[in-house]
């Protein structure tokens, strides 16, 4: 009976001791928890509404996690970081603040093709046949031909071809801004446009001109046709041209 009387407490104090470790484990595992830390991308620099990222405007950050965007880009290797680029701000990302996934979109028609004209240039929208649109693309350079009826200094009439534009960038070819897509996603966007294709005779591309060449352009749209001729990869060479004719031709 002695010994009953006294088993009875030892457990008790035994149970009371180990519940406060259980409570003390579940504290200390909670303030871990709030004082883990982890790396997030943050702006370096003030980023406006509408801009395509760049490696360079950002920067990982070591914080607590429970201070984290739910939607933060961490940062976990330094590869991460290549995550964001050729993304486009939706809104204004202050400096210092966190980069997150809803306040971004891809390279695509939603940002627009503003975000991909070069500084002091113009996007011209000009039609190409729909058989060139597939062999195009964003990034490569093209020469722009227009071919019209002259008169020449006898009175004459005469058609000719003028090589007007060269060494010219192409930024878009159709809804391709040169977003990167993965094989499914390139699917699709070709399988819509393919049936967008079917009630035009042309397909579009966009080309970054400044002021002066997009005024020509837009000149040689109403004078004529034009045609758009591909130029190999990194050949930005300039030539003199003389405008082509029959008459010199066979002359």
């Amino acid at each position: 009976m002695e010994k009953k009387g006294i088993l009875v407490p030892m457990v008790l104090a035994m149970g009371a001791a180990i519940f406060y470790l259980m409570v003390l484990t579940s504290k200390e595992r909670a303030l871990s928890s709030a004082y883990e830390t982890g790396q997030v991308l943050q702006a370096r620099v003030d980023i406006p509404e509408r801009t395509v990222l760049k490696e360079e405007m950002v920067e990982p950050m070591q914080i607590p996690r429970k201070f984290m965007e739910q939607d933060a880009f961490e940062v976990k290797t330094p590869a991460d970081i290549k995550l964001i680029a050729n993304l486009v701000t939706r809104v204004r990302v202050p400096k210092g603040n966190q980069i997150t996934q809803s306040a971004l979109i891809s390279l695509s028609p939603e940002a627009g093709l503003s975000v991909k004209i070069p500084p002091g240039y113009r996007g011209a929208i000009l039609g190409i046949e729909n058989e060139l649109k597939a062999l195009i693309k964003p990034g490569d350079r093209v020469d722009v031909l227009v071919t019209f009826e002259a008169v020449m200094a006898d009175g004459r009439k005469e058609r000719v071809t003028a090589t007007i534009l060269q060494n010219v960038l192409v930024i878009a070819v159709g809804t391709n801004l040169g977003q990167g897509m993965n094989a499914k996603q390139a699917k699709v966007s070709t399988d819509k446009e393919d049936k967008t294709a079917a009630f035009s005779e042309k397909a579009m591309i966009a080309l970054a001109l400044n002021p002066n060449e997009a005024q020509y352009l837009s000149l040689a749209m109403k004078q004529g046709d034009t045609t758009v001729v591909l130029r190999g990869l990194g050949d930005v060479e300039m030539h003199p041209m003389e405008m082509a004719s029959f008459r010199k031709l066979f002359k």
